[in-house]
């Protein structure tokens, strides 16, 4: 019995050892202070350590504001690929997002990247692209909805009361 479970182990061993295997330059990747507006992009060097290609499934940001692109290619033993992400630029403030990767490697399937920094607020954005803006834009066209929306139904009760006077 000590004999098959020394089997299995060691069967079990040489398939973790002959694997693909995932590991990044970096994990966290600080933009540090960046002007609004500036360019977002970034790059993120995956490198296959095992001996059978490694496929990159998914990658995944914690928010909108964050775009990862990636390559579907299997990445071959030894080889690199880059993962590119992207951050809105237009959003002052600091900020630290956390990028999920999602790969075939047995032993990290899900890998976390970061990525933070501080957005400077400049003369070439215009005020409407920050955050507070938005908002208040949003705000504004909500009430402009709704006083819309209640002129229509004050015409439709102007039209009833019309027609019930008939």
């Amino acid at each position: 019995m000590k004999k098959i479970f020394a089997g299995l182990f060691l069967t079990a061993s040489l398939v973790f050892a002959s694997a693909q295997t995932i590991s990044f330059d970096k994990t966290t990747f600080d933009y540090g202070n960046v002007k609004a507006g500036a360019d977002g992009h970034r790059f993120f060097v995956v490198k296959n350590t095992g001996d059978k290609p490694l496929i990159i499934s998914k990658v995944q940001a914690s928010c909108g504001c964050t775009t990862p692109e990636w390559s579907q290619d299997p990445i071959m033993p030894g080889k690199t690929a880059q993962i590119k992400v992207g951050y809105n630029t237009t959003l002052v403030g600091p900020f630290t997002k956390i990028i999920e990767v999602y790969s075939n490697d047995p032993a990290n399937s899900r890998s976390v990247i970061n990525i933070k920094g501080t957005i400077e607020a400049g003369a070439a954005v215009p005020a409407a692209t920050t955050a507070a803006a938005v908002v208040e834009t949003k705000a504004d066209a909500k009430v402009a909805t709704m006083g819309m929306d209640q002129s229509a139904d004050t015409s439709m009760k102007k039209g009833k009361s019309a027609k019930a006077k008939k």
